[in-house]
C-alpha cells in the first residue's frame, strides 16, 4: 500500500493562499491553464504512473480544523475565505499527465481559484520521486551535516542579515525539508521564517510570501489595455491587503518596465520589492535609484532576493547593500535539496492562458521566459516598449 507524499494541503507556500484569497474576492469566474516545464536535461517520464496516484491522493485532502484555526491566527485571512477553505478540495480531473518526446507533460485546466493550489505540491512530489529514485542512499542526515558546514560562514555576520526558507517546490524530500527547517529554527539566529505554511505552523515561525508571477500574468487578460496590467495587479493587491504583505515581485515583464509602472503612490504603499531573475546587484541599484528619484528614503524599504541563492551569494549581496537599503533573502533549492553529490532539478509550473487567451512571463533573464505564442509576445513587448 503506497503512502502519499503530501499529507496536508497546508504543505504549500504562503503566497499561494495569499493569492487564492484575492482571487476568491475578485476573480472567482476566471479560468486558467498552467503547464509544467522541465528546464533540466533529464527525462522524468518514468514518474508518470506514481505521479497520477499522488494527484488522486492530493484530491482526497481537506484543510483540518486546526489548520483553519492557524490560518485565522495569521491575521490577514478573512472569515469568508476561511469558510471556503474549510470545504475546499483539489479536483484531480483538472490535471492531465502525458508523455511527450520522452518527457513528462502536465497541464492543469480549470477555475483559477482551484488551479492555483496545484503547483507547489505537484512540483514537490515530482522532485521527491525523482530524488528517491536517483539518490536512494542520500538522507536528511547528509543534508543537515552539509548545512552545518555552510552555517559556519554566518558566525561573524552582523545581526541584520536574515534569510528564510523558500524551498518547498524543489526540495529533495519532505523529510529533508523538515530536518533543515528544524535545524535552522533551533541553531541559526539569522533564520527568520519559511514560505511553507505547514512548517511555519509546526515550528511557530513566520510564514513568508506575498504573490507570484501568475498574479501579474493573469492580469494581462484581466485589464482593458495590456499596458495597464501591472498597475491593475498592484492596485488590486493593495485593495486586498492594504497594510499587509506589501512586497511586490518585479520581473514578470522586466525591472525597467515594472519601475515605469511603480509610481509614487505604489512606491510609498508597498514595503519593498522581490528579485527573482537577472543580476541582483544591478536590480538592487535600480531599485535604490528609483526610490531616491521619488524622494523616498531607501532605508524605509526592503529588497527581497530569491533567485537561485546560496548562503554565499546572499552574504555577498547583503554586504553590497548594507547601510543603503534593507535586505532579506529567500533561499530555496540550495537549502532543501543541497546534499552531497546530488544534482538539483529545475522544474516549474506556469500559467499559459487566462480566460482562454495567452499570458506570458518575459523576465529579466531570457532563460526564464515562458510563452509559446510569438504574436502575443510581440504585443506584450510593444505594450511595455521592450
Amino acid at each position: 500500500m503506497l503512502t502519499p507524499i503530501i499529507s496536508s494541503l497546508l504543505d504549500t507556500d504562503a503566497y499561494k493562499l495569499n493569492m487564492q484569497q484575492a482571487i476568491f474576492h475578485h476573480y472567482q469566474d476566471v479560468v486558467v491553464s498552467a503547464e509544467f516545464h522541465c528546464r533540466s536535461d533529464e527525462s522524468l517520464a518514468a514518474l508518470k504512473e506514481r505521479l497520477e496516484f499522488e494527484i488522486h491522493a492530493l484530491a482526497d485532502l481537506k484543510f483540518a480544523e486546526d489548520e483553519i484555526t492557524y490560518l485565522a491566527s495569521l491575521g490577514h485571512y478573512q472569515a469568508d475565505y476561511l469558510d471556503f477553505l474549510s470545504s475546499f478540495s483539489l479536483k484531480a480531473n483538472q490535471v492531465t499527465v502525458t508523455i511527450l518526446d520522452d518527457q513528462i507533460a502536465i497541464r492543469i485546466d480549470g477555475s483559477w481559484l482551484d488551479v492555483i493550489l496545484w503547483e507547489v505540491p505537484l512540483l514537490a512530489i515530482i522532485c521527491e520521486l525523482r530524488c528517491h529514485g536517483k539518490y536512494p542512499s542520500s538522507t536528511s542526515i547528509d543534508a543537515v551535516e552539509l548545512l552545518k558546514e555552510k552555517l559556519g560562514a554566518l558566525e561573524k555576520i552582523s545581526d541584520d542579515f536574515h534569510f528564510v526558507d523558500f524551498g518547498t517546490r524543489r526540495r529533495f524530500s519532505k523529510e529533508v525539508h523538515h530536518a533543515i527547517v528544524d535545524h535552522l529554527t533551533l541553531h541559526c539566529p539569522h533564520f527568520s521564517g519559511t514560505s511553507n505554511l505547514f512548517l511555519a505552523k509546526k515550528y511557530g515561525i513566520p510564514a513568508v510570501g506575498t504573490q507570484a508571477h501568475e498574479w501579474f500574468q493573469a492580469h494581462q487578460q484581466l485589464t482593458g489595455d495590456l499596458a495597464d496590467s501591472q498597475q491593475l495587479a498592484l492596485n488590486r493587491w493593495l485593495q486586498e491587503y492594504p497594510d499587509r504583505l506589501g512586497v511586490a515581485l518585479t520581473d514578470c515583464i522586466n525591472m525597467d518596465a515594472f519601475l515605469k509602472d511603480f509610481n509614487l503612490h505604489l512606491s510609498q504603499r508597498f514595503a519593498g520589492l522581490r528579485h527573482d531573475s537577472g543580476d541582483p546587484i544591478e536590480w538592487g541599484e535600480k531599485a535604490i535609484r528609483h526610490y531616491e528619484s521619488l524622494d523616498i528614503n531607501p532605508m524605509e524599504k526592503t529588497l527581497i532576493f530569491s533567485d537561485g541563492l546560496t548562503l554565499e551569494k546572499a552574504l555577498a549581496i547583503h554586504a553590497h547593500f548594507t547601510g543603503r537599503i534593507n535586505t532579506s533573502f529567500g533561499i530555496g533549492t540550495q537549502l532543501t535539496c543541497h546534499l552531497p553529490n546530488v544534482k538539483t532539478l529545475n522544474i516549474v509550473i506556469k500559467l499559459v492562458t487566462c480566460n482562454g487567451k495567452p499570458v506570458a512571463k518575459i523576465s529579466d533573464e531570457p532563460g526564464k521566459s515562458i510563452c509559446r505564442d510569438d504574436s502575443y509576445l510581440d504585443a506584450l513587448r510593444k505594450a511595455f516598449n521592450i
